[in-house]
């Protein structure tokens, strides 16, 4: 079996009410360097824009299209030449999914899965592509039975002799590879708190808490791997031991409904970072160790028309309608994969020319009651030079606009503040949000959530302590730093509370 080359590629469907065009789709996918892309379907308008770009692309012939790809070898013939042959060679286009989990949602369609990849299979040799195109098909979880301790999993015996035994024959003989959905978060969930979080979210685990299967004693740090070398330990029942698994689908929802706790910004980032170093370290499984695994993260953009769970909605990493990250990630040793817009490169800072008098005011709102951090800018501190009100203005509106998660209308600053992908860190003051300050995760609260009407702001050090800094100060902040005259002062106080009205 030829040994597959290790990617991180992304899924891209399009169940949403948002509208990017395909060429922004695809300058998205570039801008993160992402080289492997999985279509639910095979759009030609998204594999037009891909043409000339090397990205390598697997399209998927939909359930809805399953039963009649399967009935003939015409039909079949007809799909690739309108979905594939159309598209080559300017559009790379390496691998066809053959519906997607039929064998564990679609029990009439499953009885042509086999028939329908042999006949893409006659129809690709016809046109000499087939050493160049793999079919497979993607796969759930839950087709792995008794998944636990994983080397006494096994397939679904209902399905065994009638379809996965040939289906597994025909990946195998065609040097293709077996696609698995992995869902950690749906499986943590449904455990009712006997899956640790931190297992399922590839963090470190205390010893006491690594899982070991009884029979091989193989020990095991996260979910993940546990599952995976369930399908491993499946495939292996069935003589198939050395057939490669590419992970189809595998992520974690940035939100959800009440049920849905852990379905947050911070888990989502954490689970990806963590899945996407497992992956690219090259570690494998302590059954497959240091096998290659290549996998689709799901996925591009959430999908809020998808016919599903409030949570199953919630895997997109950039929102549709601003194409901006729905959440950081923390990646290391990566390379440029997803170095780009998820890494905070969006910035707010205070609009060239505006008025110093605006400016001072809403400096002095942002480090009161906005409650941004400008300890940084206090005297002495790193960003204090240049002693300018456009300086510290352009921090204080940063830190806010950063702490409350860029959402719309947080970089404004009654007209004195714009968005700028210009990093404004300079020589030892480095911006929140700037690479160099490492990959916050940004969390989606409500903006109004942040704002109190107490007397008092935490204010975060630069070295993690928390100062407990009176309103009043911080209010009056620049005031002092700039020796604005008694009548300035009154001024700005009154100003400043009517600009409170504004958020």
């Amino acid at each position: 079996m030829p040994r597959l080359s290790r990617y991180v590629g992304i899924n891209y469907g399009t169940q949403f009410s948002a509208s990017p065009s395909a060429d922004q789709v695809v300058a998205l996918l570039r801008r993160q360097s992402i080289t492997n892309i999985r279509l639910y379907d095979a759009n030609g308008t998204i594999l037009q824009a891909l043409a000339h770009t090397g990205i390598q692309v697997m399209v998927t012939v939909p359930n809805t299209e399953l039963l009649s790809v399967g009935q003939s070898n015409a039909s079949a013939v007809n799909w690739v030449n309108t979905n594939v042959l159309a598209y080559l060679p300017a559009t790379n286009i390496t691998a066809i999914c053959v519906g997607t989990e039929v064998l564990t949602t679609d029990p009439n369609a499953a009885l042509v899965l086999v028939p329908a990849m042999k006949y893409l299979r006659v129809a690709l040799l016809a046109s000499n592509l087939s050493a160049n195109i793999k079919i497979s098909t993607s796969n759930d979880a839950s087709l792995i039975l008794d998944s636990f301790p994983p080397s006494q999993a096994y397939f679904n015996k209902s399905l065994t002799s009638s379809i996965l035994v040939p289906m597994l024959d025909f990946l195998n003989s065609t040097g293709s590879f077996f696609m698995l959905n992995i869902y950690c978060y749906d499986i943590y969930k449904k455990s009712n708190g006997v899956i640790l979080l931190d297992y399922a979210l590839l963090n470190p685990i205390t010893p006491d808490n690594v899982v070991t299967d009884s029979n091989t004693l193989f020990q095991y740090h996260n979910l993940f791997d546990a599952v995976l070398d369930a399908c491993y330990f499946a495939l292996a029942q069935l003589k198939y031991s050395t057939l490669p698994v590419v992970i189809s689908e595998a992520g974690w929802p940035s939100g959800g409904d009440s049920s849905d706790k852990e379905a947050t910004d911070e888990n989502a980032s954490t689970f990806i970072s963590n899945l996407i170093a497992h992956v690219l370290n090259n570690s494998g499984t302590p059954k497959r160790p240091h096998t290659t695994v290549s996998m689709y993260i799901m996925e591009l953009f959430n999908e809020d028309l998808k016919v599903s769970s409030a949570s199953a909605k919630n895997y997109g990493l950039f929102n549709g309608s601003t194409l901006h990250p729905i959440y950081s990630l923390r990646l290391s040793n990566a390379g440029p994969l997803l170095a780009n817009d998820t890494t905070t490169q969006l910035y707010c800072l205070a609009k060239s020319g505006a008025s110093q008098d605006e400016l001072q005011i809403a400096l002095d709102w942002a480090c009161g009651i906005g409650r941004a951090n400008c300890t940084a800018i206090q005297p002495g501190q790193l960003c204090y030079e240049p002693d300018t009100v456009q300086a510290h203005a352009s921090y204080a509106f940063n830190n806010y606009y950063q702490k409350n998660n860029r959402v719309s209308g947080s970089c404004d600053f009654n007209g004195v503040a714009t968005i700028s992908t210009t990093n404004p860190s300079t020589g030892v003051c480095m911006y929140p949000g700037s690479s160099s300050n490492g990959t916050s995760n940004l969390t989606s609260a409500n903006t109004m959530a942040n704002f109190t009407s107490g007397n008092s702001t935490n204010l975060t050090t630069a070295d993690g302590n928390s100062n407990n800094t009176s309103s009043s100060t911080s209010l009056l902040y620049g005031i002092s730093s700039f020796s604005l005259s008694p009548f300035h002062i009154l001024f700005s106080l009154l100003v400043v509370l009517s600009f409170t009205s504004l958020f």
